[in-house]
C-alpha cells in the first residue's frame, strides 16, 4: 500500500467520514452554564411576571434605561414609558403574550447576556379564541451591582399567523436550561 501523502489524505478522510455525517445528522445538544441558566430563568420569571399579571414583578425585571421596540423608528424609553405601554399586556386586557427562551449567551464581560426564543400572541377576546400568531424575541440583560438581570435591550420579530399545531409546539417548547 503506497503511503504517499494523497493516500494518506484518502485514508483520514474514509476514516473520519462516519464521524462527520453523524455531527451532521445529530448535532448535540446545547448546554449553558451557570450563569447563562441564571438568565434563563430570569427570563422565564420576566414571561410569569406577564402571565401573573404582576406589574411589580415585570418592573421589577426591567432596567431603569432600559429600551424596548428598540428596532423600531421610535423605541420605548426607560421603565415608566415600558410600564405605561405595556400595561394592557401585563394586565391582560389587550392582549395575551406568552414566551420563552431557547437561547442564551453571555458576552465576554460577564455581565451582559443576550436571550431568545419563541412568543406567542393571543386574543384575550373569548369569541376570537384560537387566533393565535407566533413570533419571537431578543433582549439584552444587564447585571447590575445588585447582581440582578435586568432587560437593557428588547425587541421582537413580527409575528405570523399560528396553526393549532403551531400552538402546541409553543407550549410543549418551554424547557428549564439545559445546564452543561
Amino acid at each position: 500500500m503506497s503511503r504517499t501523502p494523497a493516500a494518506l489524505a484518502t485514508l483520514a478522510l474514509l476514516v473520519a467520514a462516519p464521524a462527520f455525517a453523524q455531527m451532521k445528522d445529530t448535532p448535540p445538544a446545547p448546554t449553558f452554564s451557570a450563569d447563562e441558566c441564571a438568565v434563563w430563568a430570569r427570563e422565564l420569571s420576566f414571561a410569569d411576571s406577564v402571565a401573573k399579571h404582576d406589574a411589580k414583578a415585570f418592573a421589577d425585571h426591567v432596567h431603569a434605561g432600559a429600551v424596548f421596540s428598540a428596532k423600531s423608528p421610535h423605541p420605548l424609553r426607560g421603565r415608566d414609558a415600558i410600564l405605561e405601554h405595556w400595561a394592557k399586556i401585563i394586565d391582560g386586557t389587550g392582549l395575551k403574550l406568552s414566551w420563552y427562551p431557547t437561547a442564551v449567551v453571555i458576552g465576554g464581560e460577564g455581565d451582559i447576556a443576550l436571550s431568545s426564543g419563541p412568543a406567542l400572541y393571543e386574543s384575550p377576546d373569548p369569541k376570537e379564541a384560537g387566533k393565535a400568531s407566533l413570533g419571537g424575541f431578543q433582549s439584552t440583560w444587564h447585571k447590575g451591582a445588585d447582581g440582578v438581570w435586568r432587560v437593557l435591550f428588547d425587541d421582537g420579530i413580527d409575528p405570523k399567523p399560528a396553526t393549532e399545531a403551531d400552538i402546541a409546539a409553543f407550549h410543549a417548547g418551554r424547557k428549564t436550561c439545559p445546564q452543561g
